[in-house]
């Protein structure tokens, strides 16, 4: 932590690179080589399970954290695992092998599953995320807390 620098706290926005791996090096998701992304903690940007290792960083720090996967996306859970009638999905948009296709929920939001298996009538969708259960790197780089909460 720095000294005397403003650290980052719940609900702050602020902007930041970030990269995302599996451990082992296979890089998930990365901002490094582009602009940084700008977010609010807790806005469902970050999973809440990354966003709770951004809390007393402050702007210049950069940080490594090795996470296991209840520390990031979750064991895997053989329950999410659905069979879903063909008929379920959009005609003009018929599901293929290892697609990702977002699902309306009746709340309003969505929930994205990856397409296991298909059959002439039925599909085997995986609703867990798609690195739960990896051991993941997490690597972040705080550019500056641009808004606290309340101002």
């Amino acid at each position: 932590m720095s000294d005397g620098m403003r650290q980052i706290e719940p609900g702050d926005t602020l902007t930041l690179h970030f990269a995302l791996r599996v451990n082992g090096g296979v890089e998930v998701d990365s901002s490094f080589d582009d602009a940084p992304i700008t977010l609010t903690l807790g806005d469902g940007t970050l999973m809440p399970n990354l966003e709770h290792w951004l809390i007393g960083i402050a702007p210049g720090e950069r940080h490594v954290f090795q996470l296991d996967p209840m520390q990031a996306f979750g064991e895997y859970n053989a329950e999410l695992v659905q069979t879903l009638a063909l008929s379920d999905f959009s005609p003009d948009k018929l599901p293929q092998t290892d697609s990702v296709i977002e699902f309306s929920l009746p709340n309003g939001s969505t929930l994205a599953g990856r397409i296991l298996t298909l059959t002439d009538t039925h599909a085997s969708v995986d609703f867990n995320h798609l690195l739960a259960g990896l051991p993941i790197e997490f690597e972040v780089e705080v550019v500056e807390i641009c808004r606290q909460p309340g101002d």
